[in-house]
């Protein structure tokens, strides 16, 4: 077993302990584990539901960062008024191109046959000649 050991880290070579090398990188991703723990508790409690709610995973990429940051300190809308617009945008452009599939699978379960028919429409005006 400690010949095993031994390929195994002699494989990896520096990269194993780089968090001794760089100052301030967790030992361990305990911390971060723990810091996701907290988001979803908080969010749990926020919402009501036993588990996270489905809209941490379409708009986590938001969601967890500003969870995040408003632990270190609290924003007031001055912090927010200075928001490059441009990227606030592009954001919000990412976050609804991930929400439209879950939206659309509702809209299909909810009445599968008005989805079917309106896609069956729009398939024949895309082959009919213009």
């Amino acid at each position: 077993m400690a010949a095993q050991f031994i390929k195994v880290t002699a494989s990896y070579g520096a990269q194993i302990f780089a968090c001794y090398d760089v100052p301030g990188l967790p030992r361990t991703d305990n911390d971060l584990e723990q810091l996701f723990g907290g988001v979803r508790h908080q969010l749990r409690r926020t919402t009501g539901q036993k588990n996270a709610p489905a809209s941490l995973v379409v708009r986590g990429a938001a969601r967890l960062p500003a969870a995040v940051a408003s632990r270190e300190r609290p924003f007031t809308a001055t912090d927010l008024a200075g928001v490059d617009t441009k990227r606030w945008r592009k954001q919000r452009a990412l976050l609804k191109q991930r929400h439209l599939p879950r939206l659309l699978g509702r809209r299909f379960r909810r009445n599968p046959q008005v989805y079917l028919q309106k896609l069956e429409e729009q398939l024949v005006k895309l082959s009919l000649p213009p």
